[in-house]
């Protein structure tokens, strides 16, 4: 693997998929989560403490827990900074994901799959559009993400999610006209997360907790059928410059180095799946 003090150091901000990561434990922003999230499951093991400036969610063997959105979104940029489970969290998963209701939902989706002690994170995605998914990449993480917290930001405009293309001209669907909530989860996913489910959790290690902190969407709010993006106002989040976000140069080489030394799949190069052909946005 290459060395992340080398190359991988000079690249701030990485975007996979739908994801961008940002190693550091500082930000500008802090919303209350009080405002901003319903504890929806897990029971006490679902917490917001310190005033509602960290937002805890756990899992035992009774239960995992999950949080989600006050507000509904269709599009923005959505920060949201995580510090993982550590030690032995082979097993868990950790998500962190916008997704609408129905069986035809539209969903951005990232999920940390726990390992074994001193082993590394893999990095989980998938997007659905209308109902369907199918389009998993896997990386191993470069950084230890339990140790210190890092920025996590789903990009998601009518150009892309980074680094999905709108390929609407195609025939290819595109999430772009149902709204989202944020979602956040941790749960028992030993049947398939940890070296193809070989790895059981060890719950003698339990509660397993994840730790979040310093959420902040700037976003087109959907309200009563409407988005706030449709208003001609100068200060409305239309004129952001997430909306034509894409990959820089630096973004680019960063995403190929990535790509060439830790993705661990990729279903765009999966024959056993696409036996007569892969998809054709991997083309």
């Amino acid at each position: 693997m290459a060395s992340t003090s080398s190359y991988g150091a000079q690249v701030s901000a990485l975007l996979l998929f739908a994801l961008m990561v940002v190693s550091s434990s500082r930000a500008a922003f802090a919303a209350d989560f009080y405002q901003e999230f319903d504890l929806d499951w897990g029971n006490n093991l679902a917490n917001i403490v310190n005033g509602g400036q960290l937002l805890t969610l756990s899992l035992d063997q009774t239960s995992g827990s999950g949080f989600q959105s006050k507000k509904e979104y269709l599009f923005g940029r959505f920060d949201m900074q995580l510090k993982l489970v550590a030690g032995n969290s082979a097993g868990t998963a950790t998500t962190y994901y916008l997704s609408s209701q129905g069986p035809t939902h539209d969903e951005i989706d990232i999920e940390f799959l726990g390992n074994l002690s001193g082993n590394p994170y893999i990095l989980h995605t998938n997007v659905f559009t209308q109902g369907k998914g199918g389009r998993e990449q896997q990386f191993y993480l470069w950084f230890d993400p339990t140790t210190d917290f890092h920025t996590y930001t789903i990009v998601w405009n009518k150009q892309r999610i980074i680094v999905l293309e709108n390929q609407e001209a195609i025939g290819i669907p595109f999430p772009n006209s149902q709204p989202m909530k944020i979602y956040s989860s941790i749960w028992n996913a030993e049947e398939w997360a940890t070296r193809g489910g070989l790895v059981k959790i060890d719950w003698t290690n339990a509660p397993f907790t994840a730790y979040y902190k310093n959420f902040n969407a700037n976003a087109c709010l959907w309200s009563s059928g409407t988005s706030e993006c449709s208003s001609s106002s100068t200060s409305s989040p239309s004129n952001a410059a997430w909306q034509t976000q894409d990959l820089d140069a630096i973004g680019r080489r960063g995403l190929r180095w990535v790509q060439q030394y830790y993705m661990v799949y990729n279903y765009c190069t999966d024959l056993g799946r696409f036996p007569n052909g892969f998809p054709p946005e991997c083309i």
